[in-house]
C-alpha cells in the first residue's frame, strides 16, 4: 500500500479530499430563484455545462441549502457567472443566512434575478435533482443564455480562495 491516504471515512479522509480539491480551479456562479418575490441566491462552485444538445447544465447545492427548497418548488433559478471583479458579492453569497440580499442589486430577467456585471447569465428549468451524498445535484434545461458585457475574465476558486486566470504570455 502506498503513503498516501486511502478515502475510507472520518475526518481525516474528509479533510484529505478537502485539501486535494483545492488544488482544482473552479469556475465561481451565484445561483438564484424567487420564492415569491422574494430573491434567495448561493454561491457555488460546483456548476458545469452537462449537454449542448439539448442545452443543459448541472448545478450541486447542498442539501441545507434554503435555496435548495425553493428551486424544488419552483423549478427554476438562474446562474450568474461571476466576473473576475466579484469577489465581494461571491463572499457576501458564499455564508449563512436570510440577509444575503441586503444592499446587493439585482434586476429580473426572465422571472429570475440577475446580478449585473456578471460574466454569463444562464436561466434554466430542473429536469432532475440526484441525491449525492450531503448535496443534490439538479440537471436543468437552459431556457436562456447571454455572455456579459465587454471581456470580463472569470471569477474561479482555487486553494481557498477567490480570484482568476492570467491569460499566458504568447
Amino acid at each position: 500500500m502506498s503513503t498516501s491516504a486511502s478515502l475510507r471515512s472520518g475526518a481525516e479522509a474528509q479533510q484529505a479530499f478537502r485539501d486535494v480539491m483545492a488544488a482544482v480551479a473552479s469556475p465561481v456562479a451565484v445561483v438564484i430563484a424567487l420564492d415569491g418575490g422574494r430573491p434567495h441566491g448561493t454561491t457555488v462552485s460546483a456548476f458545469a455545462s452537462l449537454s449542448l444538445t439539448p442545452p443543459m447544465v448541472l448545478v450541486s447545492l447542498d442539501e441545507r441549502s434554503c435555496l435548495l427548497a425553493v428551486v424544488r418548488r419552483s423549478g427554476r433559478f438562474g446562474v450568474n457567472v461571476l466576473g473576475a471583479h466579484q469577489a465581494d458579492p461571491a463572499s457576501v453569497f458564499a455564508r449563512s443566512g436570510p440577509d444575503k440580499f441586503d444592499g446587493i442589486e439585482w434586476s429580473p430577467s426572465g422571472e429570475l434575478p440577475r446580478l449585473p456585471g456578471a460574466a454569463a447569465w444562464i436561466a434554466a428549468e430542473v429536469d432532475d435533482c440526484v441525491d449525492a451524498g450531503d448535496h443534490t445535484v439538479l440537471l436543468a434545461h437552459v431556457t436562456a443564455a447571454e455572455p456579459g458585457e465587454g471581456s470580463l475574465r472569470p471569477l474561479t476558486y482555487h486553494r481557498r480562495s477567490f480570484g482568476t486566470r492570467t491569460p499566458l504570455a504568447q
